[in-house]
């Protein structure tokens, strides 16, 4: 347990201005959405409580996030569920895959908002994925697209060797492929 909030990333921070954000949904390759920072935060907020855990063993109690939730974002978009994967796209090149299972019924959002304060840059500000019942690098840091994908296509940690789904209380750290 940690009630201080490590900071792990896999290159330097990176530092976007509002302005200059968007969020991109993609069906395959075919962009359907694109959310000004302005559009995004006219979308109903939610806020959630939840722990979280890294998978280099530590574990955060209780953390609070607010942004739009992905059942929000799904109905602002206004498609049907187009496939069970999404690859979460982040501006530093990074990418993780998640279940859309893993996304919706409240179990997903994009957080723009930390512990009531707007969401820093060292900890993925302006905007990053949080999937709080899965390990921890399945919240994209600096998020800029959910793309759905046919298949379960593995993200950056994930064709690395890291387990393809992460849940924590599985201790699914590493893949068994």
């Amino acid at each position: 347990m940690t009630t201080g909030f490590p900071v792990l990333s896999l290159g330097p921070t990176r530092h976007i201005r509002q302005e200059d954000w968007s969020l991109r949904i993609k069906v395959r390759a075919k962009e359907v959405k694109r959310f000004s920072w302005e559009q995004f935060n006219s979308l109903p907020q939610t806020r959630m409580v939840a722990d979280i855990h890294c998978v280099t063993a530590w574990s955060k109690l209780d953390t609070v996030w607010r942004g739009v939730t992905i059942d929000t974002i799904m109905t602002a978009v206004g498609i049907e569920v187009p496939s069970a994967y999404v690859l979460a796209h982040s501006a530093d090149d990074y990418s993780t895959n998640v279940p859309f299972e893993d996304l919706v019924n409240g179990r997903g959002m994009v957080a723009t908002s930390y512990d009531d304060k707007p969401l820093d840059a060292e900890h993925g500000g302006p905007a990053r994925l949080i999937v709080p019942h899965l390990y921890f690098w399945k919240s994209a840091k600096w998020i800029t697209g959910l793309q759905f994908t046919e298949r379960d296509e593995p993200g950056f940690w994930e064709s690395r060797g890291y387990h393809m789904r992460g849940d924590p209380m599985l201790e699914q750290r590493y893949s068994s492929r």
